[in-house]
Parts: C-alpha cells; sequence; structure tokens
C-alpha cells in the first residue's frame, strides 16, 4: 500500500442475523481513516429492518452502495482497487457460493475477486448449530485464502452491554484489517 492512500474496504451484508455486530464495526470504521463501500443483499436488507429497523443506505460510515445485482460495478473487478472485504454477517448461503467459486450476485463476485486477487477477504459467518456442509464450506473458504471469524465476543473484556460485546467483536476485525483503532482494549490492559 502507498504512504498516504486510505485504505479502501467494501463491506457486504447478507441475510444472516447479528446485525448489531454491522452497526458496531462501522461505527468503528467510522473512527478510522478508511474508505468504506458496501453491497446488501435482499435478505441483508430484510433482515436488516427485522433487527435494525432501518436500510443499509441509512447506516453509518459508508460512502457508497452498490446493487447487489449489478455485475457492472466496481466491485466486480480486481482494478477497483479494494484493500480488503468483509462480509458481516455472512450466511451460510453465502458462505456456500464463496467456497464453490459461485458468483450469482455483486457480493459473491466481489468475494471471489478479493481471493483471487489474493486480498484480505473475512467471512463474519453467523449459524449454529453447524452442520457437516456448513463446516466443509468454511474449510474450502479458508483454504482459498478467506478469513473464518464468527462473532464471538471479548468476554474477558467484561463487557456491560450487548453493544459493548459486540464492540469487542469490531475490534477484533479492525485487528484483522490492521486498522489503529483508539480506545481499542485488549486482554491485560487492566494489569
Amino acid at each position: 500500500m502507498d504512504i498516504g492512500k486510505k485504505k479502501k474496504i467494501l463491506v457486504a451484508v447478507t441475510g444472516a442475523s447479528a446485525m448489531l455486530y454491522l452497526q458496531s464495526f462501522l461505527e468503528l470504521l467510522e473512527g478510522e481513516d478508511v474508505i468504506v463501500h458496501g453491497i446488501c443483499s435482499e435478505a441483508g436488507e430484510k433482515v436488516l429492518e427485522l433487527e435494525h429497523h432501518c436500510l443499509s443506505r441509512q447506516l453509518p460510515g459508508v460512502s457508497k452502495w452498490f446493487d447487489s445485482r449489478d455485475f457492472a460495478a466496481p466491485p466486480a473487478s480486481g482494478s477497483a482497487g479494494y484493500d480488503a472485504m468483509v462480509v458481516i454477517p455472512c450466511s451460510m448461503g453465502t458462505l456456500a457460493s464463496i467456497a464453490s467459486g459461485i458468483t450469482s450476485n455483486l457480493i459473491h463476485r466481489a468475494a471471489d475477486v478479493m481471493l483471487k486477487e489474493t486480498k484480505k477477504l473475512i467471512l463474519v459467518v453467523r449459524e449454529t448449530p453447524l452442520n457437516r456442509t456448513h463446516l466443509k464450506n468454511m474449510l474450502a473458504a479458508h483454504d482459498a485464502g478467506a478469513v473464518i471469524c464468527p462473532p464471538h465476543p471479548g468476554l474477558y473484556l467484561k463487557p456491560k452491554s450487548l453493544e459493548e460485546a459486540a464492540q469487542t467483536f469490531s475490534w477484533r476485525l479492525g485487528d484483522q484489517l490492521g486498522l489503529t483503532m483508539a480506545g481499542r482494549k485488549r486482554w491485560g490492559d487492566d494489569k
């Protein structure tokens, strides 16, 4: 990365539950010197409405949203220059498509681009319990270069609310992206 060049991060939202983590992560990105673009699937919009009572375009920190059906959008090409992509939350259907190289929407295509360009792709997979197919797809995506990062908060930091718990997980994502994250708490800071 060039000195002085802002990191360009693509955030994709799918139809899995856990929009609390998405909100927290986008709030973290607002405090960083990054450019954030987004893609939200149709199912992602529905779950966002159910869990957060808003649309993707009302979320903080994203300067540009792309239609998940638009294969001519910049994220469909490696020349768009994204440094990283985070799929948060990542449904099992999206995981399966990424693991199989099936690009039936812009989220799948953008993830495929990140893998082929050997850029950071983080999948915040959200399902429980996991069946054998889910586990095989996680391993296949990992072997292709993705980071599998289920949304587990840092309970050792003793969060006092769901929002604080989500923030501890957002800090982990920030670490994966190499962000500075002012105010980030770490294990042992209180010792």
